[in-house]
This record gives structure tokens, C-alpha cells and sequence, in this order.
């Protein structure tokens, strides 16, 4: 998502990969996060609030997986050995379902829970995790099945005081010391070999962004007196030549021990209702519900009115209604630094932001990834369900298009 860039070992940078680099995401999501979860929900806990949280954080994941690679084992999940895939529609609308469940089993629990290091046993903040959820999903059947995406949205605009509605709302989880500490301070701490990327750092210094100082930290470089990006898709040979200490690192805040790990906030609330209202699925300002958004999302950054009110007053932040895409998509394009995940959905969704390929590419020209690879693990251990699903969707490349991402989206 050009947010960060690969200093050496540019491989990953030149979309130079194979189904064995993919094997550790589907491995944690499905036997570690989805069976400890499984697990929750299969318990003689007595107490449905944990059962309801379990399955809301269940979705979440299933929805990561998907999102990433496609048609994905959903239904028979934990049911066999070798599961059928499901997809990539089945799965999304299976999620609203079971995240409505859940919110109706909150709303109904009046027993509490322990040990919840993101929401401290608020149960309320997980009920509006839930229904935001919801609203990401529809977004994502809105160039499939229109009329779904605007009700569900139109519903959850009703309701809004029932979704992430504020920073202190955000879904994050804040790491401690080690070894629960923060994954990008222990791979700083072990290697040096990614910069933030000279698509963002070139972005955000057009628009004065007072985002750039917390994304970003000078070179260490005491020559260069200016925040520098690093190019993206580079040879080894080309990256090196930046010189390793006159580009920028993360910023500090992100590097800290303790650093939380953010997974959805209240900006994005706001920007999936700016693309609805510009969408007509609701009736609403949606320049208005654009700068609230971008105001939140300056605001988890520390940034101040004057600088809020400064910012949406330049010429390239202003909202386009003619090119909402693009204002949109920009934007939370920003926004989303540090959930490449959630980015690299969004922009396959809008097709805004413009980023281009580096030159060193494997693929073809204008060519970008638009999936992950299924694990080869997938082709020896369930190589029946794993065929039909590639028969189904598509060439198991990374190029392939996944349901939701629509060729011709008429924007």
C-alpha cells in the first residue's frame, strides 16, 4: 500500500512472491486466533457476553482472511480436517448475520466479563465494534448488491449512537513491555530494513499534513533536514543507493513498546458515511461527513483545531463532490497508516488511491497485487477444496480480482 518501502531484500516490494510467504497470516488467523475463539464460544462459560465477543472478534478475522485471499473455509470451519471454501459472497453475508447475532446477544446479556485488554469490560464499546463492522462489510457488497449495502447502511446511520462514535471508541489494543511488546518495535529492534514510503511522505508534505511528523521521523542523517521518503519496487542495488540514513523510519509513536495496534476507528466510520451520502444511499452532507472524518482522524494524532481548520482548507484536501472517489480515497488512504490490511481493501473497493508500481516489478506493466496467494500448505493438506475454489474464483495468482473487487465500478 506504499505506506512503508523495503530498503533491502526488496523482494516483497518488487511483488516478488510465492505461496510460501502467505503461509503465516492463514496460519494465525485460522489455528491460533479462530481456534482459541472456537474455543470461547464451545465453553461452559455460562456467560453469553464472552460467547458474543468471541464471535465478533471471530468475524473480524474471517473477514481479514477474506479479504485478503478470497474464497476462504467458513461454514465448516473447525468441522473437519479438510474443509470446502466458501465464497467470497457467502462468507461477507454470513459475517453480517453473525455479527447481528452477536450485537442481539449483548444487547440481551447482562452479565459482564474479565480480562478484556481492549475495552476494559466495556460491553457497550464492543456492541458498536459490532455494528461498525457491519457497516465495513456493506460497503463492500455496494458494487455487487446495492440495495443490501443501502439498507444496511442506511439503518446503521439511523442508529448511529450504536457505532464507534468517538476515538475513545476505537477498536485497538495496546501492547506492554516484552515480550508482549509492540511487533514493529521488536522488528526495528532486530533489523533495519524498511522506510516509510516516499508515496506517503511526498503526500502528506504537499498538503502540509501535521500528520507527517507522528507517521515519520527525520533521517538519522543530520544532513538531510526534511522528512524523505523511500521509493517502492527498487532493485537492492537502487534501494541501497538512498542511503539507509537519509530516509525516514516510522515514527516514534508507532515504534514504542507499547504502541496500540489500531484496528478501526471513528474516521472510518465517518468516511464510509461521506461515501454513502455521495452514493445516495443516505441523506446526508456528504462533504460535511468528509471533514468530520478527516478531522477525526488528525484528531487520534494529536493535532489541534487550529491545525484541523488550517488543513481542510487547502486546495488538495478540499472535498470534490464531482471526484468523491478520490478525496475519499485519498484520505483514508491516510488515514489507514498502520492497517495496511484495511488500506489494501479499501483501495481495491474505490480504486482511489493512485499508486503506481515501482520500476523494478515483476509484473506486468500496470499490473498490481489484488490478492494474497492460498499457503501451499493448502494444496497438499486440502488440495480437493482448494481446487474448487481456484476453479471458481479464478487463477490462484495475485492479480486475480476477489468478488467485492469490482473491474468496472462506473466511478
Amino acid at each position: 500500500m506504499q505506506h512503508w518501502a523495503k530498503i533491502q531484500y526488496t523482494e516483497p516490494d518488487c511483488y516478488n512472491v510465492d505461496n510460501n510467504d502467505f503461509v503465516t497470516t492463514w496460519d494465525t488467523g485460522y489455528a491460533s486466533i479462530l481456534t482459541n475463539l472456537t474455543a470461547i464460544t464451545r465453553s461452559e462459560l455460562g456467560n453469553d457476553s464472552y460467547t458474543a465477543v468471541a464471535e465478533i472478534l471471530k468475524a473480524w478475522t474471517f473477514l481479514l482472511l477474506t479479504n485478503l485471499y478470497g474464497d476462504i473455509p467458513y461454514t465448516e470451519y473447525a468441522t473437519t480436517t479438510t474443509p470446502a471454501y466458501d465464497s467470497q459472497e457467502t462468507v461477507l453475508r454470513g459475517l453480517l448475520a453473525d455479527l447481528s447475532s452477536a450485537a442481539t446477544l449483548l444487547s440481551q446479556s447482562r452479565e459482564g466479563i474479565s480480562g478484556d485488554l481492549v475495552y476494559g469490560g466495556d460491553l457497550t464499546k464492543w456492541l458498536k465494534l459490532a455494528n461498525s463492522l457491519r457497516l465495513r462489510i456493506a460497503l463492500e457488497l455496494a458494487d455487487r448488491d446495492e440495495a443490501t449495502a443501502r439498507e444496511i447502511i442506511a439503518a446503521a446511520y439511523s442508529n448511529r449512537q450504536n457505532l464507534i462514535s468517538g476515538n475513545d471508541d476505537n477498536f485497538s489494543f495496546r501492547f506492554t513491555a516484552s515480550p508482549q511488546w509492540n511487533p514493529w518495535a521488536s522488528a526495528f529492534s532486530a533489523r533495519d530494513d524498511q522506510r516509510v514510503s516516499k508515496t506517503l511522505v511526498d503526500k502528506l508534505t504537499e498538503l502540509g499534513d501535521p500528520r507527517l511528523p507522528v507517521f515519520a521521523q527525520l533521517p538519522q542523517d543530520t544532513s538531510v533536514d526534511h522528512y524523505a521518503g523511500a521509493g517502492n519496487g527498487l532493485s537492492a542495488d537502487a534501494a541501497n543507493n538512498q542511503g539507509f540514513y537519509k530516509v525516514s523510519r516510522p515514527g516514534t509513536a508507532f515504534l514504542a513498546d507499547d504502541a496500540p495496534a489500531v484496528f478501526f476507528t471513528y474516521a472510518e466510520v465517518l468516511f464510509s458515511f461521506a461515501e454513502a451520502a455521495a452514493r445516495g444511499f443516505i441523506n446526508a452532507d456528504a462533504a460535511a461527513l468528509y471533514s468530520q472524518a478527516v478531522s477525526a482522524s488528525l484528531k487520534q494524532y494529536g493535532a489541534d483545531e487550529e491545525e484541523i481548520r488550517e488543513y481542510l482548507q487547502k486546495d488538495g484536501v478540499k472535498y470534490d463532490a464531482a471526484r468523491w472517489y478520490e478525496s475519499i480515497g485519498w484520505q483514508k488512504w491516510i488515514a489507514f497508516y498502520g492497517q495496511g490490511p484495511d488500506a489494501f481493501t479499501d483501495w481495491r473497493r474505490l480504486g482511489y488511491p493512485t499508486l503506481t508500481p515501482g520500476p523494478n516489478t515483476v509484473l506486468d506493466p500496470g499490473e498490481t497485487p489484488r490478492r494474497f496467494f492460498y499457503p501451499s500448505t493448502e494444496q497438499s493438506l486440502n488440495s480437493v477444496s482448494y481446487k474448487v475454489a481456484v476453479s471458481r474464483q479464478g487463477v490462484d495468482l495475485i492479480t486475480t480480482r476477489l468478488w467485492f473487487d469490482v473491474e468496472n465500478k462506473g466511478r
